[in-house]
């Protein structure tokens, strides 16, 4: 999703070149790619809306500053936004319910979801000295499923075995039981 925003809004912000206020031009040209970029990456209608329209309020007029380009100037209200909505502090993990505690990683396609969890397994097995077990619910890609277990024996993370065919449902209950 964001190498499909990052390459769309390129082409938007070489075309914002002037100085000065961004004008309502600008910001809608520049919107707009973030609106069909976030569409195709299947971001809700009613999130995309809102995004748009809180960074349309707060780039028109913006004063743009010389040593920023136009475009640097929106990709900053962009970001500034997506910080606000999305959190700018880390929030701690709490493991303190009763064993298994199951954590679902869910993102879009090539979001890093696989690799995020092997990161998060090692780190809560090297530096909490929790027991992790890894399942991929991933039956759609079974290539998931493989780079999970590939990733989990370069970490020495146990990785919950694969049974072709087996339904995410039923993948999960196996796991928190081996768990």
């Amino acid at each position: 999703m964001f190498d499909t925003l990052t390459d769309r809004l390129g082409k938007v912000f070489d075309g914002l070149t002037r100085r000065g206020a961004l004008s309502e031009a600008d910001v809608t040209a520049a919107l707009r790619e973030v609106r069909v970029a976030l569409l195709e990456a299947d971001v809700a209608l009613p999130v995309v809306r809102d995004l748009v329209a809180a960074v349309q309020e707060r780039a028109v007029g913006q004063e743009v500053l010389k040593s920023v380009t136009p475009g640097q100037t929106v990709i900053k209200i962009v970001h500034d936004h997506l910080v606000e909505v999305l959190g700018s502090e880390a929030v701690e993990i709490d493991l303190n319910a009763p064993t298994p505690v199951p954590m679902m990683i869910v993102g879009l396609q090539g979001s890093g979801k696989t690799t995020t969890t092997a990161k998060l397994a090692k780190q809560l097995v090297e530096k909490q000295g929790k027991k992790v077990l890894m399942a991929s619910l991933d039956v759609r890609r079974p290539a998931a499923q493989e780079q999970l277990r590939v990733l989990g024996d370069q970490a020495l993370i146990p990785t919950l075995d694969i049974k072709l065919g087996e339904a995410p449902v039923d993948i999960a209950r196996r796991a928190m039981k081996q768990g």
